[in-house]
């Protein structure tokens, strides 16, 4: 019996050997399967105590163990993988487990069921500054917090001038923590994690840390860390960030992965279920999971209608669409519509200011985006909206009819119809991009959207000549190159 006792580890070793060779030999970066976090939830201090006192005490006695908690699963049966060198980003409601799953890889928290594989040195930035000692200085903070995540006093020694610099807050540096306003905790915690060479960099909504100018250069920090080939793994709620940083998404909600594939279409689906009523969310959660699935390819360009440049397949080019005009093939195959909230958007188009429908564009010249609102029921404080995006789902701008509620129309009621329209100058360089639209007001005393339309629209801006203009939006730059004689 010993020996099959001591069978047990050798063979379980040998697993564990056989998986880290195959995440050390493939590109797996993080491996997730099957994971569940289960927190024992009381509802009186005592009845923690009793939990530890009588269950050993009632079996001891032959009888049946009686449970004082009552359970919470945060995570339910979470599968994915990530890749090596992918950015990753995790969106969901309050509440989803988000925050809990980043803790389970990081380890500080550990799974209740199934298993989490990481390959590769970690940096987490959770709660920043939470390991600070406010009475140690911040240099002394710095070479604890770099100890934790695996850095030598060799190798802090070295960093710690760019550590210092990064962080920004001087000679306070050698000043107890304690002193220290909570941003300049913020700004020093996340000067020492990103200055690790993480080969896995973990955020959790800490890209909002600091001023304007410091968030660009944490995501800069980040770009870099990037561009170097890490994996990135963050939680946020902005939905833009993930659209522009991010290889995939994954989409939890209520503990469960609902979704995982391209960032874009992850948070069309985030976007509809955060402003979807409670009596339909079910029904959503189902449709998500059943339509899109949990193992989505991260290449879905294909589902905008659009090739990798942003041209539409098999249509004509410059040379053939020499003018304005509309096209009924250039179509929106990735359009998402939130329940209607007494509201119904119709009709979206762009038009020429003489009133000619079209969808391809010049750069350069003025169109109306036009759609119609029908009221199914009476709504306060009604303001109207549009956005324009790539095909990544990069927001580049966009307009509301009411920059405050006090300005938005007072009250609309039931069976009213409104043409709404939005004049623009088309500053797009040549391309294809995605509109959507949107109503908000007061239903009952909340604030809400009462339809949206997400890639309702497609819109191509036609290529010409001798454009010197660079990205997506056209600045009018003029470039000089002037000689000096030497």
């Amino acid at each position: 019996m010993s020996s099959d006792v001591r069978a047990v580890p050798v063979a379980e070793d040998l697993v564990a050997d056989v998986v880290r060779e195959q995440g050390e030999n493939h590109d797996v970066a993080i491996s997730i399967a099957g994971l569940g976090k289960c927190f024992h939830i009381y509802e009186k201090p005592r009845d923690r105590l009793l939990q530890f006192i009588m269950p050993p005490a009632r079996r001891l006695m032959g009888m049946p163990a009686r449970q004082y908690f009552r359970e919470f699963w945060a995570l339910r049966d979470v599968s994915f993988d990530i890749r090596k060198g992918e950015t990753v980003g995790i969106v969901g409601r309050n509440g989803s487990g988000k925050s809990t799953l980043l803790q389970t890889i990081c380890g500080t928290l550990s799974p209740t069921t199934g298993s989490v594989e990481t390959y590769g040195r970690i940096a987490a930035l959770l709660e920043l500054g939470s390991g600070f000692n406010p009475e140690f200085s911040g240099r002394e903070n710095v070479y604890m917090n770099a100890a934790v995540l695996g850095l030598s006093r060799a190798e802090v020694d070295r960093r710690f001038d760019e550590i210092l610099a990064f962080a920004e807050i001087g000679e306070f540096i050698d000043q107890p923590v304690k002193s220290y306003s909570s941003g300049m905790q913020v700004r020093l915690a996340f000067a020492v994690a990103i200055n690790v060479d993480p080969e896995i960099l973990i955020v959790d909504e800490a890209l909002s840390v600091g001023d304007e100018r410091f968030q660009r250069k944490c995501f800069s920090r980040i770009e870099e860390i990037r561009a170097s080939g890490a994996t990135i793994l963050f939680v946020s709620h902005a939905g833009s960030t993930v659209v522009e940083l991010c290889d995939r998404a994954v989409l939890l909600d209520g503990g469960e992965c609902l979704a995982v594939g391209e960032p874009k279409a992850i948070v069309g689906r985030y976007q509809r279920l955060l402003y979807a009523a409670a009596d339909v969310r079910e029904s959503i959660r189902a449709e998500i999971r059943e339509s899109y699935g949990p193992r989505v390819s991260s290449a879905h360009v294909s589902q905008h209608g659009v090739d990798a440049i942003g041209v539409s397949p098999n249509r004509p080019q410059a040379e053939e669409l020499p003018d304005e005009s509309f096209d009924p093939a250039l179509l929106p195959s990735s359009t998402i519509e939130y329940d209607s909230n007494g509201a119904t958007i119709e009709s979206p188009m762009v038009l020429t200011l003489d009133g000619v429908r079209v969808n391809n564009l010049r750069r350069g010249r003025t169109y109306k985006y036009v759609y119609t609102v029908r009221f199914t029921k009476g709504a306060g404080s009604v303001a109207f909206g549009m956005l324009i995006k790539t095909v990544n789902g990069l927001e580049l701008g966009g307009a509301i009819s009411a920059s405050q509620p006090s300005a938005a129309v007072p009250f609309i009621h039931a069976g009213a119809v409104v043409e709404i329209e939005f004049e623009f100058q088309c500053n797009l360089t040549p391309g294809v991009y995605f509109l959507n639209a949107g109503v908000q007001g007061d239903v009952e005393g909340n604030h809400t959207y009462l339809h949206r339309l997400l890639d309702v629209a497609m819109i191509r801006v036609l290529p010409e000549r001798g454009l010197l203009a660079t990205g997506h939006i056209d600045f009018r730059c003029v470039p000089k190159v002037n000689f000096s004689e030497t």
